[in-house]
């Protein structure tokens, strides 16, 4: 489950009409863990994969974390501060991040903080919601004393992630049958959801907005520009739709002839899509049309391009 303790909360139709066209509050996706102190910037500028010190302060973009061996170790949003570094990891990972950075942190004048759950509002009117509850809403993300918030993209969808005092007690909220589902029309991964500790870079599709190929050295980048400048990769995230009224398991092998190209991750019945849908990391050069297969079942499916707004 990749969204809160709860599948729904009794009305999972309405709780994605709300995330596509109104407002509602999702939890348990995502975690912050703070980076402050005089080295913040230039320790992450060694370890992460974006460009840290390029980045403008105030602004939120995409980072990875990466192992020696160019593995990806957790996607991640990483809010520029000044003098401070936020990143915004996926549920389950937090600590793990805290952890790996800690590894590195050798004579480094800064201090990693423990994770944090975060509360995000998604929709077309959570500015509004949440301005009406008292909250500066940045162009990027902001801070005081109790509170960050900051704008986090999603394609299709208007998203805002907070930590503090924000009362959302009064929006509705949207469990992770509706959330998954507006994750995986957007083609937004997990770490440990969507991806496997072999994972590289390029096959997220997320390389051309989360690396620098202009800043110095970091964690795991020989294997990067390697593969950017001289390789490839044989599996890329795509999107799948089931062909029939059938929603898979989750891990449901994808088969092309007598041969697995990939696994269903992220299950969910798409109301836009109108198919039970998932994310896949498939083998490159996969046909569209391949069969998900279960022990006792099995069912057409098709490949997409991601983002996935429509079955076409």
């Amino acid at each position: 489950m990749d969204s809160g303790e709860r599948l729904s909360y009794g009305d999972v139709t309405g709780e994605y009409l709300a995330l596509r066209g109104d407002a509602a509050v999702v939890t348990g996706m995502h975690e912050m863990v703070a980076i402050t102190g005089p080295d913040a910037v230039s320790f992450l500028q060694g370890i992460l994969t974006q460009d840290v010190e390029g980045a403008g302060i105030g602004s939120v973009t995409r980072s990875i974390l990466l192992s020696p061996k160019g593995k990806v170790r957790a996607l991640l949003w990483m809010l520029r501060g000044d003098g401070e570094v936020i990143l915004i990891a996926d549920a389950g990972t937090g600590a793990s991040v805290a952890d790996d950075l800690g590894r590195f942190k050798i004579r480094v004048n800064a201090r990693i903080s423990d994770p944090q759950p975060v509360t995000e509002m998604w929709g077309p009117n959570s500015e509004t919601v949440l301005a009406a509850a008292g909250a500066s809403v940045p162009g990027g993300w902001s801070r005081n004393e109790e509170t960050v918030i900051a704008r986090v993209p999603m394609p299709g969808v208007s998203r805002f992630m907070m930590t503090g005092g924000v009362d959302t007690s009064n929006v509705r909220k949207a469990g992770s049958a509706a959330a998954t589902a507006v994750r995986v029309e957007a083609g937004e991964p997990l770490t440990r959801m969507d991806l496997d500790d072999r994972t590289l870079v390029h096959e997220t599709g997320l390389d051309s907005i989360a690396v620098s190929y202009s800043k110095g050295c970091y964690l795991g980048q020989e294997i990067v520009a390697r593969i950017e400048h001289r390789g490839h990769v044989n599996r890329t995230l795509r999107g799948v739709t089931v062909s029939s009224n059938v929603l898979p398991p989750e891990g449901a092998a994808l088969v092309a002839g007598d041969r697995e190209v990939g696994r269903m991750t992220s299950v969910c019945e798409s109301l836009s899509l109108r198919a039970p849908a998932g994310l896949t990391l498939v083998r490159v050069g996969t046909d569209d049309e391949v069969e998900a297969t279960w022990d006792g079942g099995g069912v057409p499916v098709r490949i997409h391009d991601l983002p996935m707004f429509t079955d076409s």
